[in-house]
């Protein structure tokens, strides 16, 4: 069992730093589009903030430890998580490599759901715990679609007789405070999805005895995102900050607080949300309210469908990954 937990621990960090380097390009995309940033600068920045924001929370990991099956009751536990967290990691490597951003967040719910209902039945699921999540999961892009809208419309009631280029130079600027409290935001609640897969298996294994996450976890989840950041998702830069629209300083200023924001008020209400769905939503927003034309909809469309069939995808492989561990776990 011991051998099985230590297994876990390197897993959940493998799966934080891909998480890190898949999802870099949510925080830094429009201000290494924009230059505002460097792309050097720009990982660097995102690193050091997405530290501080891991260490700063951890409500987001309670729900994940205990929100989809209860720890301290569960059937084949440690093969439970084993098996999602394999998923979720293969799920992410493929999406990161065909430069899809799609979300770790869905792939490690799903792949815990469907590891649960295939090692411990469908009655194990807390489907009120399950549904709540999904909510999040689902409100989250639309949320930030309309608040992105919104935020630069009124960006240009404010600035429309202003100068072009000079207001393009500030929002520059600004554009650089906007990423690092961006990528902060993402910190406060993408690493803690590791965090709560650790010590849910911490219970499950015998050697905790409550949903508090163990400082240790919380630094090791936390270290491990930076480092992973700091690696960077170049392919996933190219799609977040290019492909969707062209990105001026002012619409990665509007997409960034958007951002920041729906990601932040998620973290205070302990839920789990796709950072990669609420940014990329919110340069959606911000490109609508800038000139509807102007946007991609075909990566848009592309990037929906990956949206769509992350979670029931990443459950069979969760389940599948289940009943292969199980030949050699029990």
């Amino acid at each position: 069992m011991e051998l099985v937990i230590i297994l876990i621990v390197i897993s959940a960090l493998v799966f934080d730093f891909i998480n890190g380097f898949h999802d870099t390009a949510n925080a830094i995309a429009t201000s290494v589009s924009t230059r505002a940033l460097s792309p050097r600068r720009a990982i660097i920045l995102a690193a050091v903030m997405n530290f501080v924001g891991a260490l700063t929370f951890t409500g987001v990991a309670q729900t994940i430890t205990s929100g989809i099956a209860n720890p301290f009751e569960l059937e084949n536990g440690l093969t439970v998580i084993l098996g999602a967290l394999f998923a979720a990691i293969a799920w992410n490597l493929i999406t990161w490599y065909f430069g899809i951003p799609s979300s770790s967040s869905h792939a490690i719910i799903g792949a815990i759901t469907g590891a649960v209902i295939v090692a411990a039945g469908l009655q194990a699921v807390h489907f009120g715990g399950f549904l709540s999540i999904l909510e999040g999961l689902l409100l989250s892009p639309i949320i930030a679609f309309v608040v992105g809208y919104l935020i630069y419309a009124i960006i240009k009631v404010l600035f429309k007789n202003a100068n072009l280029s000079k207001t393009n130079k500030q929002f520059r600027r600004v554009q650089i405070l906007t990423a690092a409290v961006q990528s902060y935001a993402h910190g406060t609640n993408d690493a803690q999805k590791s965090m709560g897969i650790i010590t849910m298996a911490l219970i499950v294994g015998g050697l905790h005895d409550t949903t508090d996450v163990p400082f240790w976890v919380q630094l090791s989840c936390a270290t491990t995102m930076a480092l992973g950041t700091s690696v960077g998702g170049w392919r996933i830069i190219k799609t977040v900050g290019g492909k969707i629209m062209k990105i001026r300083p002012v619409n990665g200023v509007a997409a960034d607080l958007t951002g920041a924001a729906v990601i932040f008020g998620a973290t205070l209400i302990h839920l789990p949300v796709s950072t990669t769905h609420v940014i990329s939503s919110a340069i959606l927003g911000v490109g609508s309210s800038h000139r509807v034309k102007g946007v991609n909809w075909g990566i848009a469309k592309r990037m929906v469908i990956t949206w769509v069939i992350t979670l029931p995808i990443s459950a069979m492989l969760g389940g599948l990954f289940c009943l292969i561990l199980n030949l050699f776990l029990t």
